[in-house]
């Protein structure tokens, strides 16, 4: 280990494992000592003390990327064989990576010996070729166009975080790197030319495709294999400091430390996100995100505006709602018996017991409903629009205009498993795919019937809550059966309905919350690209977090049928019903467990159960307070970030985008509480991201991927969904067609528009001889000489010649629903045609930068070399011409 280099190349060319020392780059035999002598060897650099030290022992090179393995020798839970076979591929893929120009430094754990942390570290030469490689955009000069303030600066200015601390980023024009070019791009120095967010990309691009086997011929190869198998425990890059000081090295930015005080802390809550330093800091994918978040959070300001006006206008009209004057008058309500609404159990009961429940529906049920669904529909499209300009102006700003065509890379997973070769119709070459026409064919089956499968099981678990509120109900109506009188307090408010509503919304959020975690532990396959999978798992979760709000909305309490021939679901449950006021509170409630309860359990899981695993972690490592602990065992400890990433944080913000706009027309708080959940959310995941998980490996992302159009098929849906829910679930049409046509002749009484006498107009009669003997309830002995009741529904009365057929009334609805729902949907459409078509995606100050940076790009790298070859050439026709001129001269006498 502390040999001459000599030496070092002796030892190196007798290893039987190891390449030759003539096979490395000549920039790692310069460096010492040899990692082959000292890390193979059974030795190892001993930690310098220096607990914020993101350097090698020499304090020069930096570390890009930290390996940790088990050390083979003190594993006591595999076989013997088992061990040196691991042993054997961890060499050979650790000489590989050496063989690719990284530089590696081996250091034992200070708290467990058992670990073996492996510092990786890429020299100048290696940065700049894998630069060329991925096409990575590096900086050619500043950007020389002038911006515009705009005329809100000075009110954003109170929300931004103080550039005395978090400096703004310079902004360069840039283009992709390019070795021959290096004197055109604007190098200051070389140690930070390449960032180390760019750095950790380069290295673990390299990771993820250097070879540690060959079986059958087939490579093995890439980091995450190795992870996966157990080689190593764990890769990742470092932090550049402890989020709760500053670095002790002067020449660290701490930039961490700056994220967690002025980006997650909860102080910042009222303040906006530093998006270029979180994009510089954690990349492109990560700031993508939380631009998309922070801009969804402040348009739904708006939204949560408008929606609290509507439910305020809501609380004060209620007092003016005279179809539930109606249902709590003693001399209307009072004197007015219902049907039972079950058989046998349930009893006759009064109108007045649903008094509280139709005060509160006045509420939702209002005027202001119907202006907060039009206006969330128009809401959602500029939210849409004005997010893609958005993301344009990041996607120049963040270099990502061109990524998928030039950056991106072909994922190492996919590679590893083209064996099959095909001939390319176009190219008439072979090459490598995955699988072939028939596997494929396979493949897409079983996924698809995978896909089926759960939604079908879904399907099944609605049924079942179904079911349980059609038999519980028997249940509440015996338990809480109810006098006509209606005076005990309590009945008031749990009425059988609002009991059997509670519980199984309740019932619903549990199995939605089963259902999701098993679906989320199921075994991942090969066709989980993020896109795939968003598809997937977006159409589990829409079915599994929203079939029971359109059941609700749009199944209960429509096929009934009458007192005199229920429907009944599977033989057996008798159909159950809405209140008299409809289904719409219950919508409402509905909603309001399941965002709710969503909200308060996503937080559980992901806040408190990486913080106690942490917390865990460090209480095992009690010796931990004794000792220094370098940055990349602090950094170990810390919970992984996952393979998925981001995607279950955009997943969770989405299902939130369709309650907010599927269902709003029942529940105009729901962006109020969107709101607020998300402004925690924001600052709950930047706590996560910079407190308790590793550093990311920054990923380049050009737009939120198949979420956009995700989120515009429900922007479509929402239209529809708003337009059913107040035609079919409010009772606002019943309302407005007994307003204009049925309370004045030829259908109503009296002399001008009113809406007195709607609930007695809108409640039909049934003879109680005309009970089923299957159906027909005990009658209690104080039912007296009533010989009728009241059902909710539009028929003909007993006696008439079309008894308990449905009259006119009840066209006369259903011809002004439809019409309702051709008319908004028209109008909404035509709305969101005309904004989408007026604002346009990228703005005239997003193209005209990247025009400029086109024409610098171009002016600089091209016309460059044609300046030089133009200059070669001249030299050469200067050396043509006088070769001319001196063949033709006249020899001197």
């Amino acid at each position: 280990g502390n040999g001459s280099a000599s030496q070092c190349s002796s030892h190196c060319q007798s290893s039987a494992v190891l390449m030759s020392c003539g096979d490395l780059p000549t920039f790692f035999l310069h460096s010492t000592p040899c990692y082959f002598c000292c890390h193979f060897g059974g030795l190892h650099a001993d930690f310098d003390d220096k607990p914020d030290s993101l350097f090698f022992n020499d304090g020069q090179r930096r570390i890009d990327f930290v390996l940790v393995y088990e050390d083979e020798s003190k594993k006591m839970t595999h076989k013997r064989s088992d061990r040196k076979k691991q042993k054997r591929k961890r060499q050979v893929y650790e000489s590989n990576l050496i063989n690719n120009g990284l530089q590696l430094e081996a250091t034992r754990s200070v708290l467990d010996e058992k670990l073996i942390f492996v510092k990786v570290h890429a020299p100048w030469e290696v940065l700049c070729m894998y630069a060329e490689v991925m096409h990575i955009k590096l900086p050619l000069q500043p950007n020389d166009l002038k911006t515009r303030d705009s005329a809100f600066n000075w009110f954003s200015r109170l929300f931004r975080v103080d550039e005395n601390i978090i400096k703004p980023e310079q902004e360069f024009f840039t283009a992709p790197f390019q070795k021959e070019h290096l004197s055109n791009f604007y190098i200051q120095d070389k140690d930070t030319f390449f960032n180390p967010a760019t750095r950790s990309r380069i290295v673990h691009f390299i990771l993820s495709r250097v070879e540690y086997a060959t079986k059958n011929n087939v490579k093995k190869f890439g980091i995450n294999k190795l992870l996966d198998t157990g080689i190593y425990k764990a890769a990742f890059p470092l932090h550049d400091s402890s989020f709760r000081h500053l670095s002790t090295d002067p020449d660290c930015p701490s930039e961490r430390y700056l994220l967690y005080r002025e980006w997650a802390h909860p102080k910042n809550i009222f303040k906006l996100q530093p998006l270029d330093f979180i994009r510089k800091y954690y990349g492109e994918k990560i700031g993508i995100y939380f631009a998309w978040l922070g801009f969804y959070t402040n348009m739904l300001i708006v939204a949560a505006v408008v929606g609290v006006g509507c439910f305020l206008y809501g609380c004060l009209t209620k007092d003016n709602c005279t179809w539930s004057q109606e249902v709590c008058d003693p001399n209307i309500g009072g004197n007015i018996i219902m049907c039972p609404q079950c058989d046998k159990v349930c009893t006759y009961w009064n109108l007045t017991i649903t008094c509280e429940s139709s005060k509160k529906l006045c509420i939702f049920d209002s005027f202001g409903t119907l202006v907060f669904a039009v206006f969330m529909g128009i809401w959602v499209t500029l939210f849409l629009e004005f997010w893609k300009r958005r993301q344009a102006e990041l996607e120049y700003e963040w270099d990502t205009v061109e990524y998928l065509e030039q950056e991106e890379q072909v994922r190492p997973e996919y590679e590893a498993r083209c064996t099959h070769v095909v001939m390319n119709e176009i190219t008439q070459q072979e090459e490598h795919v995955p699988y072939t026409a028939c596997g494929k064919c396979i493949r897409m089956t079983f996924c698809t019937s995978a896909v089926f499968f759960w939604i079908l099981l879904i399907i099944a678990s609605v049924i079942g809550i179904i079911v349980y509120r059609l038999s519980v109900f028997l249940v509440f109506s015996a338990m809480l059966s109810q006098h006509i009188s209606g005076t005990e307090t309590i009945l008031k408010y749990l009425t059988p309905q609002t009991a059997t509503s509670v519980t199984a919304s309740l019932i619903s959020f549990i199995v939605i919350m089963v259902l999701n975690v098993i679906y989320e532990k199921l075994p991942r396959t090969q066709t989980d690209y993020e896109n795939s999978l968003t598809t997937k798992m977006f159409l589990f979760q829409f079915v599994n977090y929203y079939s029971s709000c359109f059941y609700i909305a749009f199944f209960k309490g429509r096929f009934v049928g009458h007192p005199g021939n229920p429907v009944y679901w599977l033989g057996k449950y008798r159909n159950e019903e809405c209140d008299p006021g409809g289904c719409l509170l219950e919508l409402t409630t509905q909603l309001a467990i399941i965002v709710g309860g969503k909200a308060i359990w996503n937080n559980i899981q992901e806040v408190l159960l990486p913080w106690v695993k942490n917390l865990i972690g460090r209480y095992c490592a009690a010796t931990r307070s004794e000792k220094v602990v370098p940055r990349w065992e602090q950094d170990y400890h810390l919970q992984p970030i996952g393979k998925l990433g981001l995607f279950y944080e955009y997943l969770e913000m989405v299902i939130q985008f369709g309650f907010v706009t599927l269902f709003v027309a029942s529940f105009p708080l729901a962006p109020l509480l969107a709101l607020i959940n998300n402004m925690l959310e924001i600052r709950l995941d930047a706590w996560k991201l910079t407190t308790q998980f590793r550093r990311m490996v920054t990923q380049k992302a050009q737009d939120i991927g198949a979420w956009q159009p995700i989120m515009q098929g429900i922007a479509i849906l929402a239209v529809v969904t708003n337009a059913m829910i107040i035609a079919f679930t409010s009772d606002m049409i019943p309302r407005l067609v007994y307003y204009w046509s049925f309370s004045v002749p030829p259908y109503g009484s009296h002399s001008s528009h009113t809406m007195k006498g709607y609930i007695n107009s809108t409640l039909s009669v049934f003879n109680i001889s005309d009970f089923k003997n299957a159906s027909k309830p005990f009658s209690p002995s104080w039912f007296g000489n009533q010989t009728t009741c009241r059902y909710r529904d539009f028929r003909y009365p007993p006696g008439h010649q079309h008894q308990y057929e449905h009259n006119i009334y009840y066209w006369h609805v259903i011809a002004a629903k439809l019409a309702f729902i051709i008319v908004m949907e028209h109008v909404i459409y035509f709305v969101k045609f005309i904004i989408s078509y007026v604002i346009p995606d990228v703005s005239q100050k997003t193209k005209s930068k990247v025009k400029r940076e086109k024409y610098v790009t171009q002016k600089l790298l091209h016309e460059n070399d044609l300046k030089v070859v133009k200059k070669t050439m001249g030299k050469i026709a200067d050396k043509i011409f006088k070769g001319v001129d001196s063949a033709f001269r006249p020899k001197a006498e």
